[in-house]
């Protein structure tokens, strides 16, 4: 049985800014999986910098309040919102409020450096 501890995993800033601890990737664990499982963080009044996947993306709200953008669309998102982010789609996600924006990110399969294009500065 695996249970991975939030608080057991390193905190670090991913490529796009976000604070980042990845519970599950089946390259760190010994484990079958396809996807990886990440618990992100973008401070109040911050965003991640605009960048695309290879990959398909789910993020899932857990709190704070902010706005999804994708491909030039946009809509607000809050706690219980699950979002679908296609492959290659641009995205980032801004936290309007002062509380930290809290999401899970689930990458199929799982995250590579190799697999992610950052695309510009902080908006």
């Amino acid at each position: 049985m695996l249970i991975q501890k939030l608080t057991a995993c390193t905190e670090f800033v991913a490529g796009d800014g976000t604070l980042l601890r990845e519970l599950l990737h089946p390259e760190k664990q010994a484990i079958a999986l396809r996807y990886s499982l990440a618990h992100a963080i973008v401070p109040g009044g911050r965003s991640s910098l605009p960048h695309s996947l290879k990959t398909s993306e789910v993020y899932y709200i857990l709190s704070g309040t902010g706005e999804m953008h994708i491909n030039g669309e946009n809509q607000v998102v809050e706690p219980g919102d699950a979002v679908y982010i296609p492959p290659h789609a641009e995205q980032f996600i801004r936290n309007n409020g002062t509380a930290p924006l809290v999401f899970i990110c689930i990458v199929d399969p799982a995250w590579r450096q190799a697999d992610e294009t950052i695309h510009a500065e902080p908006r």
